[in-house]
């Protein structure tokens, strides 16, 4: 079944060119079928490309998924024009009494502040407490996932000597489960982060399951209320050349950056990517939503509590 995203959102006519089927507002109000609801926070700075990312991997289902896009309404945006938040993007005031079937949380270029540092950290906190009530399961993405855990849970999350940057290689802890279903037993993710949330500090809470780790990248995913929350470190949702982007960017800055480990070919930057995580991310958001929103959530959008 096709996603329904609002009409003439930017990422329609690049996912149309992939052959993704997107059907727009106008087409899909025609059709008799309650859709899932989901509900995007997008934290990330280029909102355009994390628009397109995502939408691409919830196409990838045969059920019918309606897109809203949330946005901060305290924080002003440096890369995306006001133009294109006003359009396509609701604010908290403005869906906080709705239910939504899933959300998902992204990342923000704020990881080395202290959480309480963040401008936004008050309104954000706020999103995650009503999320809990009003939506059948969020995914929380890199610093997202940790913002939840430290808001949550009281997990902290630690500074890395230096940047964990590139493709890595993870395992699971328990196969059985249905986010994992089709998965192998290796399975690879990108990860661009400065910090990280420490496998022991999450075992002390007795609410959170570990599910999925890396020897070189550590905790990759926990869980909590057996998948209401999932909270992913990674980027499994990053196009080819995102990490490519991100360094030739540091690159042109002066900033330190290193080469972004088992990502080009050779290891060498002046040759193209090697995708090894497509598999994975495509699985893992199909079986987020057929398994824990689709199966979970109630026909009646307002019985979510």
């Amino acid at each position: 079944m096709p996603l329904n995203i609002p009409d003439n959102l930017p990422a329609i006519e690049l996912l149309k060119a992939e052959n993704i089927f997107v059907m727009n507002d106008s087409c899909a109000n025609m059709q008799d079928i309650r859709p899932l609801r989901i509900l995007i926070l997008n934290l990330m700075p280029v909102k355009i490309d994390t628009e397109t990312d995502l939408i691409r991997l919830l196409s990838n289902t045969p059920l019918q998924v309606e897109i809203n896009f949330l946005r901060i309404k305290e924080h002003i945006s440096k890369n995306t024009p006001i133009e294109h938040l006003e359009a396509f993007y609701y604010t908290f005031e403005e869906i906080r009494n709705q239910k939504y079937d899933g959300m998902i949380i992204t990342g923000a270029p704020v990881e080395q502040m202290p959480f309480e540092e963040v401008s936004y950290w008050e309104p954000i906190c706020e999103i995650f407490d009503w999320a809990q009530q009003n939506v059948t399961s969020t995914l929380y993405i890199c610093w997202a996932a940790q913002a939840g855990l430290y808001h949550f849970y009281d997990v902290p999350k630690h500074p890395l000597d230096n940047k964990l940057f590139g493709i890595f290689e993870h395992t699971l802890r328990d196969n059985t489960l249905p986010i994992f279903r089709g998965f192998d037993d290796a399975f690879f993710v990108p990860h661009s982060r400065h910090t990280e949330v420490r496998r022991e500090d999450v075992a002390k809470v007795k609410e959170l399951t570990i599910l999925s780790e890396s020897e070189e990248a550590g905790l990759y995913m926990a869980m909590a209320r057996d998948g209401r929350e999932f909270f992913i470190s990674g980027h499994s949702e990053y196009a080819p050349y995102t990490l490519d982007t991100e360094y030739k960017r540091d690159l042109s800055k002066g900033l330190p950056i290193q080469v972004p480990a088992n990502y080009y070919q050779d290891n060498d930057p002046d040759k193209t990517p090697v995708v090894r995580w497509r598999a994975h991310a495509n699985l893992l958001f199909h079986n987020w939503l057929n398994y824990y929103v689709y199966q979970r959530t109630p026909y009646n959008i307002d019985e979510i509590k």
